[in-house]
C-alpha cells in the first residue's frame, strides 16, 4: 500500500497549479478509499520551499503594493492578495499531512479535508480574477505564512499554534471587514466567494485549536499559558485592527488566549 506520506510530498513539491489541485483531490480520494497507508520508516525531508508556480514574485510584505478598492486594479489586487494566501494555505495543509508522523488517523482526515476546501477557495479566486481579465501571478506576493511553516516544522503543537491560530486566524478577523467594503463597491461575486472561505476558515481554525489541546494535553501542559508563552516566543510585533471575538470563539479561543492575543495589540 502506498504511503499518504509520499503521496502528501507530491502535492507539496508540484509546482503547476492544475497538477498540484489534481494531485490534491486524488490523494484525498485514495485517502477516503483507504488506500494509503500511514505506515512509514522514512522521516520527513528538512522543510525547504514548497512547489508553486514561477509568479507570483514573492517580496517582503511591505513591498506588496496597496491600492484603493475603489478602483479596478484595488479591487483586483486585493483578490490577488487572498488568492495567494489560500495557495499557500494548499501548501501548508500538505506540510501538516506530511512532516508530523505517528498521530491519529483523524489529524490527517482534518488536514487533507482541509487542503481539499483551500484548493476550492483558490479555484473560486482565480475564476473571479480571469472574470476581471487577470490572473494568479500578475501581482507581487509575500511569503509570510511559509516562514511560520519554516520556524514550527519541528514540533507539530508549535505549528499548531502559530500557523492556523495566529497568521490563518487573522483571516476571521479582516476578511467581515473587506466584505462590507466589497458590498459598498458593489462587488457581490467576491462577496459570495469570501462568505464561503469565511465560512470555512472557522472550521480549520478550530482543527488547529482542537490539535494545540491535543498536543497539550499530551504533554501535561496548560493550553492557555503555552499559547500565551509561544506568542512571546515568536512574535515581536504588534497585531493590527480588531479581533472577531465570535468567530474566534466558534473556532476554539478560550478568553484568557484572546486577552493574550489582545496583549499583542498593545
Amino acid at each position: 500500500m502506498e504511503s499518504l506520506f509520499d503521496a502528501a510530498q507530491r502535492c507539496l513539491n508540484a509546482r503547476e497549479i492544475d497538477h498540484k489541485l489534481y494531485l490534491t483531490n486524488q490523494t484525498a480520494q485514495m485517502w477516503h478509499q483507504e488506500l494509503l497507508s500511514i505506515e512509514s520508516r522514512q522521516v520527513p525531508e528538512p522543510i525547504g520551499e514548497p512547489g508553486r508556480p514561477a509568479k507570483p514574485e514573492l517580496v517582503l510584505p511591505a513591498s506588496v503594493p496597496k491600492r484603493r478598492l475603489g478602483t479596478k486594479t484595488g479591487l483586483v489586487s486585493l483578490i490577488h492578495a487572498v488568492t495567494h494566501i489560500e495557495f499557500n494555505a494548499i501548501n501548508l495543509a500538505w506540510d501538516a499531512v506530511y512532516r508530523f508522523r505517528q498521530l491519529p488517523a483523524q489529524f490527517y482526515s482534518d488536514w487533507i479535508r482541509v487542503a481539499c476546501e483551500e484548493a476550492q477557495h483558490f479555484q473560486l479566486l482565480r475564476n473571479r480574477l480571469l472574470e476581471l481579465e487577470h490572473d494568479y501571478g500578475d501581482f507581487p506576493a509575500h511569503n509570510g505564512l511559509w516562514e511560520m511553516a519554516r520556524k514550527t516544522a519541528f514540533d507539530p503543537m508549535v505549528r499548531m499554534a502559530l500557523v492556523p491560530r495566529v497568521l490563518e486566524a487573522r483571516g476571521l478577523d479582516v476578511t467581515p471587514g473587506i466584505i462590507n467594503r466589497l458590498h459598498i463597491a458593489g462587488d457581490e461575486k467576491t462577496v459570495a466567494i469570501l462568505e464561503i472561505i469565511l465560512r470555512d476558515e472557522i472550521g480549520h481554525v478550530k482543527i488547529g485549536s482542537y490539535w494545540f489541546q491535543y498536543f497539550c494535553n499530551q504533554r501535561q501542559l496548560n493550553a492557555d499559558r503555552t499559547f500565551s508563552d509561544l506568542l512571546n516566543q515568536y512574535f515581536t510585533g504588534q497585531l493590527s485592527g480588531p479581533l472577531h471575538y465570535e468567530a474566534r470563539q466558534q473556532a476554539g479561543f478560550t478568553e484568557t488566549e484572546l486577552k493574550a492575543l489582545e496583549s499583542m495589540k498593545r
